[in-house]
């Protein structure tokens, strides 16, 4: 493991954390008074999907080839339909608030949505298995660690980046952090369609 090693799993990592980032943003907008611990198990669970999907993918790869095949197919289809689902709760939430419902319960993101958030994100990482099958297990580990540390520095920036315009922008910061997750969610699946 050299240096061209360490800097493709950060690049990889970089590429990888991107939608995460996105949602990341959208949390912070969605949640203007967000705590830092919070921020923290929001990076972390997006961290630790980035980076358990790329090990899963390797093992599905030298273990599971012929069911991996036909299940990479479904990929993108499962992270757009998780990330609609989430972006039009949020939406919803916003609008029946703004309807004189209870504003509390609109602004928290559960742990629910936090874990299909993180699959959503980071389910297309299943795929990077195929391009690192060449390297060792305890390769392929340091290179998903690598990956998680990335997306969770990535992340923690993106709640801030989000919190700062939602307290800005709160009256539409809702609205526009499920916008979005909706668009990410069209964006993965135009990418496999395209």
């Amino acid at each position: 493991m050299g240096l061209t090693f360490f800097l493709n799993s950060i690049f990889l990592g970089v590429g990888l954390a991107m939608d995460a980032f996105s949602v990341s943003v959208a949390n912070g907008l969605n949640e203007p008074k967000m705590r830092k611990r919070k921020i923290g198990l929001i990076a972390l669970v997006f961290g630790g999907f980035q980076g358990a999907m790329p090990m899963l993918g390797w093992v599905c790869v030298h273990y599971f080839i012929k069911y991996f095949n036909q299940f990479e197919k479904f990929v993108p289809y499962i992270g757009f339909a998780l990330l609609l689902y989430i972006g039009g709760k949020m939406i919803w939430e916003s609008v029946r608030s703004r309807d004189g419902e209870d504003d509390k319960k609109s602004e928290k993101l559960g742990w629910g949505d936090l874990i299909v958030q993180g699959v959503a994100t980071s389910i297309d990482a299943l795929s990077v298995g195929f391009t690192i099958e060449q390297y060792s297990a305890g390769a392929a580990f340091v290179a998903s660690v690598i990956i998680a540390a990335v997306t969770l520095v990535i992340c923690v920036g993106g709640v801030y980046i989000g919190r700062e315009f939602g307290n800005k922008f709160s009256k539409h910061a809702q609205i526009l952090g499920g916008l979005i997750l909706i668009g990410i969610g069209i964006e993965i699946l135009l990418s496999h369609l395209i």
